[in-house]
């Protein structure tokens, strides 16, 4: 068994801004509501490897892992898997943008199967973050949104 979950939103932003920011992983913590730290770790080849820490959970635990990212600007694709797979056997994650003429289409495809001993099933994980990257990715939208509104403002 092993999970699946694909989501797409569309921005109302040009490709570039959309594109550069959500690509800018050091600047995650002011993009995305759940990090609270990025340590970037290596960069080579093009391929940056980092660490993501969550905000504490209820019990005060904060869940961290480490990924490797590799954007290529030419297709505008990203595929980035986690390295430290903590409750996961894998975790794969691949990033699409496409222009349109109302904006930018930003699609996030995740693979993952989880580890028998891990607390929650593939189905139960396939729910949560389902659930989670749709709340991030219209956080997502509404700030870089508001972004290029202040820079076709400022022209």
């Amino acid at each position: 068994m092993s999970g699946h979950v694909d989501n797409e939103i569309l921005i109302k932003a040009p490709l570039e801004l959309v594109w550069e920011r959500t690509n800018d992983v050091e600047s995650w913590t002011e993009l995305f509501s759940e990090y609270s730290a990025v340590e970037i770790l290596s960069e080579r080849d093009g391929t940056i490897v980092f660490r993501l820490a969550l905000h504490p959970d209820e019990n005060g635990k904060v869940w961290d892992w480490v990924s490797a990212r590799t954007p290529d600007h030419e297709t505008y694709t990203v595929r980035s898997q986690r390295v430290q797979t903590g409750p996961f056997k894998y975790m794969w994650i691949y990033w699409e943008y496409s222009e349109t003429p109302d904006g930018t289409r930003m699609r996030w495809v995740q693979d993952f199967e989880m580890k028998p001993t891990a607390p929650i099933d593939d189905e139960g994980m396939r729910k949560r973050l389902d659930h989670n990257t749709g709340i991030q990715q219209k956080l997502i939208r509404d700030r870089l949104e508001q972004l290029a509104g202040h820079r076709a403002a400022a022209r």
